[in-house]
C-alpha cells in the first residue's frame, strides 16, 4: 500500500474510502490489486479496511469499522451511526444484536436498507457527537433506539457499561425511549428493561448470568462485598443470590502454568473461606448460560446445603 494512502487511513482510524485512494493516485485498479494482496478489506462499495487492523479487531470493533469505512465512503452527506454501530464507535460492548449490518441516519423520508446499510430518517432534535471524526447519535440515543428494536439482553449489555464509566444517564436513556417508541406499550415494555440495569457488572457474562438469575426467580445483589464476623472484609463476589449463595461467572478463567495453579489455589481457599461463614458457591461458565434447568439446578441445591448450615454473620 502506498505510503500516501497508509497515511489517510491512519488518520481515519483505519479505514479508507475510493475517493480518498483516488486523491493519492490510486486508481480502481490499484484498490482491486490491494484487496486481492491482502492490504485492503472492502467491506462495501467504496469502502476499505486495512487488513492488519480488521484482523485483529473484535466483532464489535469489526463493526465499528466497517461503519466508519461506510461513513467515509459517504464523506460530506449529513450523516451519522445509529443504533448498535453508534454503541461500536463509542466502545461499548454488544451481545445479541445483529453486528453484520450498519445503522446510520441520513435525509431520507424512510428507512431504507441497501444490503448490509440501514438508512433512518434523520432526526434533527436527536444530539449527534464526533467520536474520532465519525458522526454519531449519543449514547443516550443509541441505548434508547437498541432498547425499542433489539430488546433486553441487547439493551442491557452496553447499558451495563455505559453506567458503569458513566457514559450514559438511565433517566436520560428512559426519556428518549418514550420519546422515540412507536407506541406506549412499546416504551413501557424497553422501560422495564432498562429498569434492570446495573452498572455494577463488570461484563457481558456477568450481565447476562444477573438476567439470567433473574429470570429463574432469585433476588439477585452485585458486586458484594463479604466480611466475617469481625468485620474483616475477604472477598468481593460477583452475586449473592437471595442471600446465601454465591455465584461466580469464570468467564475465561484459566488455571495452566504455575501462574494459574497459583491463582487456582487462592480461589480454592477464598471459597474455603467463604464456606466457612455458612455460605456456598455455585461457578458459571459461558456454556452454562445456554443451560437455565441446569443453573437453577445448582443455585437450588447450594440454597438447600446453605439452609441446613449455620446462621450466617451480617455482610
Amino acid at each position: 500500500m502506498s505510503e500516501r494512502l497508509l497515511a489517510i487511513a491512519t488518520a481515519h482510524c483505519g479505514v479508507v474510502s475510493a475517493a480518498d485512494a483516488e486523491a493519492v493516485e490510486v486508481d480502481a485498479n490499484g484498490l482491486a490489486s490491494l484487496v486481492r494482496s491482502g492490504a485492503l478489506v472492502r467491506v462495501r462499495r467504496s469502502a476499505y479496511v486495512v487488513a492488519v487492523d480488521w484482523q485483529t479487531a473484535t466483532p464489535e470493533q469489526r463493526l465499528a469499522l466497517c461503519c466508519r469505512a461506510v461513513l467515509r465512503a459517504r464523506a460530506g452527506r449529513s450523516e451519522a451511526a445509529t443504533h448498535q454501530s453508534a454503541l461500536a464507535l463509542h466502545g461499548l460492548p454488544l451481545f445479541g444484536v445483529p453486528l453484520d449490518v450498519v445503522d446510520i441516519a441520513a435525509p431520507v423520508v424512510r428507512v431504507r436498507k441497501p444490503g448490509a446499510l440501514r438508512i433512518h430518517p434523520a432526526d434533527p432534535s436527536l444530539e449527534l457527537t464526533d467520536v474520532e471524526g465519525c458522526r454519531a447519535v449519543s449514547t443516550d440515543t443509541a441505548l434508547a433506539q437498541v432498547a425499542l428494536r433489539e430488546g433486553r439482553v441487547g439493551a442491557l449489555v452496553p447499558a451495563d457499561r455505559a453506567l458503569a464509566t458513566g457514559t450514559a444517564s438511565l433517566h436520560r436513556v428512559i426519556e428518549l425511549v418514550h420519546r422515540l417508541a412507536g407506541s406506549a406499550r412499546m416504551a413501557a415494555r424497553a422501560e422495564r428493561w432498562l429498569s434492570q440495569a446495573d452498572g455494577a457488572s463488570e461484563s457481558v457474562g456477568e450481565t447476562r448470568t444477573r438476567l439470567l438469575l433473574l429470570d429463574l426467580g432469585h433476588h439477585v445483589r452485585s458486586q458484594v462485598r463479604i466480611g466475617d464476623d469481625a468485620g474483616v472484609v475477604g472477598a468481593r463476589v460477583d452475586f449473592l443470590v437471595d442471600g446465601r449463595v454465591v455465584v461466580e461467572f469464570d468467564g475465561l478463567v484459566k488455571y495452566e502454568g504455575a501462574e494459574g495453579r497459583a491463582a487456582l489455589a487462592a480461589e480454592k481457599r477464598r471459597e474455603d473461606w467463604l464456606r466457612s461463614l455458612g455460605y456456598e458457591v455455585v461457578r458459571l461458565t459461558w456454556a452454562d448460560l445456554e443451560r437455565p434447568r441446569r443453573v437453577e439446578a445448582l443455585v437450588r441445591s447450594a440454597l438447600e446445603r446453605a439452609a441446613s448450615s449455620r446462621a450466617l454473620p451480617a455482610s
